[in-house]
């Protein structure tokens, strides 16, 4: 089964770039984050401890700590709950391949993993890009919910995923992964003729 990874941080352009080289190359698309809170529950009842400790913080707790914590949780998280994401992949069959995009996707994961450079590809946005584009999106406020100050932890927000996108950079760079920056100058068709371009696919449709 040909599986291709876009690894990255949040607010970068993976979900629209992976929905779009699904449909030109017939390829089935698996999102990570569509299946997050299911994998980090199992993570909770297999008793690993950041999963766990998640599962029990509301939004104060969460998003009030300093970034740095947060980041250092996140990444936390998706390795404890790579295993359940890699388990999900393998169930899926599908003759043309699969297209798979999450921040899970950390690169030193994928190389634990044995994943080649061919199949990997790390997209992370500038500051600028990412905060300007979480402005716009409607969810925001509905995870912020019950926080005392919503700008602080929303800035915290954007804090935690700066540090975790200048992380993916340096694990990319360590394992000789490509990594792109989004600064928003790039359009999506042609992001996402890089990215296919890197992962050489043939179209299905014309």
């Amino acid at each position: 089964m040909n599986i291709y990874y876009i690894g990255g941080s949040p607010c970068a352009g993976k979900s629209s770039v992976a929905e779009i080289l699904s449909w030109r190359y017939g390829l089935y698309y698996f999102k990570v984050d569509d299946f997050l809170d299911r994998y980090m529950q199992a993570g909770a009842r297999r008793r690993c401890p950041i999963c766990r400790k998640a599962a029990g913080m509301n939004a104060e707790q969460i998003w009030m700590r300093e970034p740095i914590l947060q980041c250092r949780d996140e990444f936390d998280i998706y390795r404890e709950i790579f295993e359940f994401v890699a388990a999900d992949l393998k169930r899926i069959d599908w003759k043309s391949g699969i297209i798979t995009e999450g921040a899970a996707y950390l690169p030193e994961l994928m190389k634990q993993s044995g994943i080649p450079g061919s199949r990997y590809i790390s997209i992370t946005p500038t500051k600028e890009f990412q905060i300007s584009h979480y402005r716009k999106r409607d969810f925001v406020a509905l995870v912020l919910e019950g926080c005392s100050d919503k700008e602080t932890a929303f800035l915290n927000w954007m804090d935690r995923d700066i540090l975790f996108a200048r992380e993916v950079r340096r694990q990319c760079h360590k394992e000789n992964y490509v990594s792109v920056v989004n600064d928003g100058n790039m359009d999506l068709d042609e992001l996402a003729g890089l990215v296919s371009a890197h992962f050489g696919l043939k179209y299905l449709h014309t």
